[in-house]
């Protein structure tokens, strides 16, 4: 079997991918930023390197590469510049990439726009891509909701599809292990989209306090978030805006398609995780 790497192998997605190849004896290679953080898995080898240093060499060998990507901020896509060109020039063939939905020129969310441009720069470098445009995660919907209990944003009436790490994680091993999925471009959500309301009573039903959602207005949200470099205020206000206008509304069978397996609602995640929420309880 070719090998697979698997970056972000220290984080909450990688880590779990990581685990279910070892638990299906799939050669792999984790590639880490800091070597002694790595998990300890069956056939896993260990390569510390980031994108943009030692990142060719860590890729000797492999054929298919799960590209996380990386943290949201002002120098993301220098990294990203720098991990595809690595990856081209070790020979890798097939990418395996972390995007999201709605993923365009001119999506609302800002970082959405990065991550099409992104698959651009995979496509251009003559990788074979697979993209897994997941919708936000519904592990950190409950780090949304203030200290006042209120999970306040611009996101109007807005439905989204809320979906789990774990869930994704499910999908991208079975999508790396199997080549026909390559050229694929999959919207990745969970199995139904409700609005912010619906998801401040899910969160208050299993916290046992009272969480509410306000819909501020952009200009409210902006001045909120006053202090912030220009950024991270955008990226964080555009969330909410690409909630507002639709664009993560979208419920797709892709998991349950590949996997055989549907994935969790919003609240049934809420059930079989409480380590994400528990910070909100009395």
């Amino acid at each position: 079997m070719d090998k697979i790497a698997v970056t972000g192998a220290t984080g909450q997605l990688g880590s779990r991918v990581a685990r279910l190849l070892a638990e299906r004896e799939v050669p792999q290679r984790l590639i880490v930023r800091d070597a002694g953080r790595a998990p300890s898995l069956p056939g896993a080898e260990v390569a510390q390197a980031s994108y943009e240093q030692g990142f060719r060499e860590a890729l000797s060998g492999v054929s298919t590469l799960f590209l996380v990507s990386g943290h949201e901020g002002l120098h993301r896509m220098a990294e990203h510049r720098a991990a595809v060109r690595a990856a081209a020039e070790a020979g890798v063939d097939r990418v395996v990439y972390t995007s999201f939905m709605g993923a365009a020129p001119l999506a609302s969310f800002t970082f959405a726009r990065e991550h099409m441009e992104t698959e651009r720069l995979i496509a251009d470098a003559g990788l074979r891509l697979t993209s897994l445009r997941s919708t936000l995660y519904a592990d950190v919907a409950p780090h949304f909701v203030g200290a006042d209990g209120v999970l306040r944003g611009p996101a109007g009436r807005g439905r989204i599809a809320w979906v789990a790490r774990t869930d994704i994680a499910r999908l991208a091993a079975e999508v790396l292990l199997d080549d026909a999925h390559a050229g694929q471009v999959y919207d990745v959500s969970g199995p139904e989209a409700i609005d912010f309301d619906e998801t401040a009573r899910a969160l208050s039903a299993v916290a046992g306090r009272e969480i509410t959602y306000h819909a501020e207005t952009e200009a409210e949200a902006r001045a909120s978030r006053a202090g912030a470099e220009e950024w991270e205020i955008d990226g964080w206000v555009g969330s909410y805006l690409g909630v507002a206008t639709g664009e993560m509304s979208v419920t797709s069978h892709t998991i349950e398609f590949v996997t055989g397996r549907r994935p969790w609602t919003f609240p049934e995640f809420l059930q079989a995780e409480p380590e994400a929420w528990r910070h909100l309880a009395p």
